[in-house]
Parts: structure tokens; sequence; C-alpha cells
């Protein structure tokens, strides 16, 4: 097969393991720059171009698209759909997991375990928000924010009004959440494909931090997930529509909890703790099911 990994960084720990997984079970690999590629919108003949030139003749595409680029990397996804490029994950799945208020709503409406959420932009009562969630400790968190940034512990109801008025002030969208005290600073990654948890690891904050991103200092390694949380994964992941994705669960006093769904979820940390080749499994997964036109909305 012909590949096109949509990344910006060719060095990258997870766009380096994708492309030897997918060279080492005999493809050809393109490593694409979404913000480097144009587009032609035609109608029955739409096109990309990059570095000059037309990309045409692949037969699938894996989309590693940050964050901060999320509107015109999916809209270069969308592009490929609409070619009839069969993509790993869809533009929409990508751009619901993108934003995480519309993720909560989706997974909600499915009666997918979550923290007690707020939501707000300049609200007239801020006690009554705090109420909403069940008052302090509580954790307010920017709807842009990646890899824990822009997200506050308040311990008391009075840091939560000052950290919502400081949010209000910068004219942002914040969310306001139950802090699940319970899981100590830890939280599990599944590794999601094609429906299936390929991997698990928990990741545990370091002393005096309750965010336990790798890359602010926490640790991981396996952890043998219940059934239930491995039922929660797979189905957050489908209600999302994504075939590959990380799904951050808390352990609380209720049963498993989403913290969030990642579109592009990174593979160094969950290779190195549990010691499996996700690489490997996510281009045999594309090798099953890379078909022309098989992408399920077309660009829609």
């Amino acid at each position: 097969m012909k590949i096109a990994i949509l990344s910006r960084n060719r060095k990258l720990y997870s766009t380096r393991k994708l492309i030897e997984a997918a060279e080492r079970r005999g493809h050809t690999v393109s490593v694409i720059d979404v913000l480097r590629c144009y587009m032609n919108i035609v109608p029955h003949t739409p096109e990309i171009h990059y570095k000059g030139r037309h990309l045409e003749g692949f037969d699938a595409v894996i989309p590693r698209i940050g964050a901060s680029v999320t509107f015109y990397g999916t809209a270069v996804v969308r592009q490929f759909e609409m070619m009839g490029v069969y993509t790993m994950n869809e533009s929409v799945a990508i751009t619901r997991s993108r934003d995480k208020l519309r993720a909560l709503q989706l997974l909600a409406r499915k009666g997918i375990g979550m923290p007690a959420t707020g939501f707000a932009h300049a609200p007239d009562d801020t006690s009554d928000l705090i109420d909403l969630v069940g008052g302090a400790p509580l954790v307010v968190k920017l709807t842009e924010g990646t890899q824990g940034v822009g997200v506050v512990l308040c311990e008391t109801g009075k840091a939560a009004e000052s950290v919502i008025d400081a949010f209000r002030g910068l004219d942002a969208y914040f969310l306001v959440q139950e802090f699940i005290e319970e899981a100590n600073g830890a939280d599990i990654r599944c590794f999601v494909i094609g429906g299936k948890v390929v991997a698990s690891m928990l990741r545990q904050a370091k002393p005096g931090e309750f965010r336990s991103n790798l890359h602010r200092g926490g640790s991981a390694h396996p952890v043998k997930i219940t059934p239930e949380e491995r039922s929660t994964a797979v189905r957050a992941a489908k209600i999302l529509g994504l075939n590959v994705a990380g799904v951050d669960i808390l352990r609380s006093r209720h049963g498993p909890v989403v913290m969030e769904v990642n579109s592009s979820p990174g593979l160094e940390g969950i290779e190195a703790a549990t010691g499996v080749e996700v690489a490997d499994l996510i281009i045999q997964f594309v090798e099953k099911n890379a078909k022309p036109g098989r992408t399920a909305t077309r660009g829609g």
C-alpha cells in the first residue's frame, strides 16, 4: 500500500515508529506536513497539492494532527476523504474529540461515566456553577488546553471563584469539573484500535502534582484493567467515531469515569510502559480496512 502520514515532524517518536512499522510490512510511506498542503476545491475532482505536486495514488491516510492545527489539519483530512482515500480516523471524529465540550456532551448522551461537569463563559452566578459539580475541591480547565495546560486544581471555593473570574477576564470558555480525589493523581490510558483495547498503562503524577501527563514528569507502568474499564474505553472511542484513540480514565468511587478521548495519542509512553508494539498494530488495522471509498462520511 501507499500510505500518507500527516505529521509536521517525521522525527517525532510516534511518526518514526509508524514509518518503521509500515516499511517493515512492505508499504510505501510519505510523511506530509498538513500546513504545507493546499487544496483545489472543485466539484467532482477535488485535489490536494504539496510542494508543487498533486498528491494522488494513496491507499490510506494516518492523521497525526496536533491540537494547534486542528482546523486546517481536519480540512486536509476531509479533502482526502472527498477523494475517496481511506482515513484511519475521519475528520468528523477528530473534530469531535478536539472539542472537549462536544465530546463530553456526546459521551454523556450515551451514558458514559464522567466527572460532574459544568460549562461556562461568563456566569452570572459563580457560586451556583461551583455547586453544580459538588463544590470544592474542583478542577477548572480551558476547553482548548492539551497535555495538562490550562488545567487548575482549586482546593477551596474562594480559589475556584478567583480562577473562574480570571478565565472570564480572558474571554475564554472553560469547564468546571468534580475533582476525583480517590484517584490519587493517577489515571489510566487505554489505547483502543478497531474496537479493542490493545494496551493500557497507569500514569501517576509526580509528588505535589495532580496532573498525570508524562510531559509533566508523571511515571507510567502497565496495568490490568477491569472489564468495565475496558468496555468504557471501547464505547467512548466508538461514540466519537475514532478507530484509533487514547482514552483517559479515572478510577472513582462510582466506577470508571472518562476524562478525555485523544484522536492522536502518543506512542512512546504506551510502548515503553507496556512493551506492546502499538505502531505495528495500527498498521495492521489500516491494512485490513483500507479500501477505496471506505471512509463513512466521504468528507461530510
